[in-house]
């Protein structure tokens, strides 16, 4: 690790952004394998060394694909995946599983396809509400004790499952979606892993690309996932704009990017609310990895914080289509 690493929670030390795997899947449109591959590279070449995926992501090909990255690199990778989803972004979900035998049966499948013998950061990626959230943690701490895991987190879990959680066996960290225009996480989710010494991981932190103001919602694809979410439907995309002229206002006063300035705010935010905030925004791009890093040496005056902490007031819509889904629809 370099100097300039970031200490989660548990003791897992991981670059100060990470990279989310997602988008190097066909959940947002097709993608050269190849391509993929080179941004991964790209990416740890870079510094940002900390790479999340999921078992889901493709149906398994995304784990796959980094599994390339981690014959050749494992030593220089933070690795995060997780467990729970069935069915897949793409086509859809067909149920979450936290049973103790789904556990055993996911890690064994993931260190299969990642091709290594330890994951550093395992995910429960959702909550199954048909079984208590003890009993699946019960099988990840196992999994630890195993050597299979290092470290264990959570995704879109509330305040109260979380302490739960952590009362069997310590949290590295929450990954749940927190960005400029989607904070109601803070409420009580931040506030606990701040308390319990856990750190945050914000997946989706450019907002799925609308806060660099490079998305045009009426233009989605047919297999794109964010025509399901609510936000991003034709009335509310527009109504939303609003947030997006907030950040590149504040951009424009730095000299810098959209996606700079929003990654730069959670950074900012989280020092604010006392607890350590890696990013992990995804893209099919090797430039925006250096560019996202630019956020790192951004530094906003208070009136600037003041503009982009009241965006997302006038947010419209939902940031998911299922309040079940996220913790949200469970507080």
């Amino acid at each position: 690790m370099t100097a300039a690493s970031v200490d989660l929670g548990d003791g897992l030390k991981v670059s100060p952004l990470g990279f989310g795997g997602m988008a190097l899947t066909p959940v947002y449109g097709g993608v050269d394998q190849g391509d993929a591959l080179r941004t991964l590279h790209h990416a740890v070449d870079a510094g940002v060394s900390f790479i999340d995926t999921a078992d889901v992501y493709g149906s398994g090909s995304n784990e796959e694909l980094i599994a390339q990255l981690l014959a050749e690199r494992r030593g220089e990778v933070q690795l995060a995946t997780k467990f729970g989803i069935v069915g897949n972004p793409a086509g859809g979900y067909s149920g979450v599983r936290g049973d103790t035998a789904y556990v055993r049966q996911a890690v064994e499948n993931s260190l299969r396809r990642l091709g290594t013998d330890t994951i550093d950061l395992y995910y429960m990626h959702r909550r199954d509400l048909n079984v208590p959230i003890a009993e699946t943690v019960e099988a990840m701490a196992e999994l630890v004790r195993e050597g299979k895991v290092l470290h264990l987190g959570l995704s879109e879990v509330t305040a109260a499952e979380l302490r739960e959680a952590n009362n069997i066996h310590p949290i590295a960290a929450v990954q749940s979606e927190w960005s400029i225009w989607s904070r109601d996480v803070e409420k009580n989710v931040v506030p606990a892993a701040a308390e319990l010494g856990v750190g945050f991981v914000p997946y989706s932190p450019l907002g799925r690309g609308f806060l660099t103001g490079t998305v045009d919602a009426t233009q989605l694809s047919e297999t794109d996932f964010r025509r399901k979410i609510p936000r991003f439907a034709e009335v509310a995309a527009e109504a939303n704009q609003g947030v997006v002229a907030a950040v590149q206002a504040v951009a424009e006063e730095l000299g810098a990017t959209a996606a700079q300035v929003a990654l730069a705010w959670l950074f900012a935010h989280g020092q604010r609310l006392g607890l350590p905030v890696v990013p992990i925004p995804g893209t099919r791009k090797a430039h925006r990895i250096d560019e996202n890093l630019g956020a790192l040496s951004l530094d906003f005056t208070p009136s600037q914080l003041e503009t982009l902490d009241a965006a997302a007031d006038a947010v419209v819509g939902s940031r998911s289509a299922d309040p079940n889904w996220v913790s949200q629809g469970r507080e």
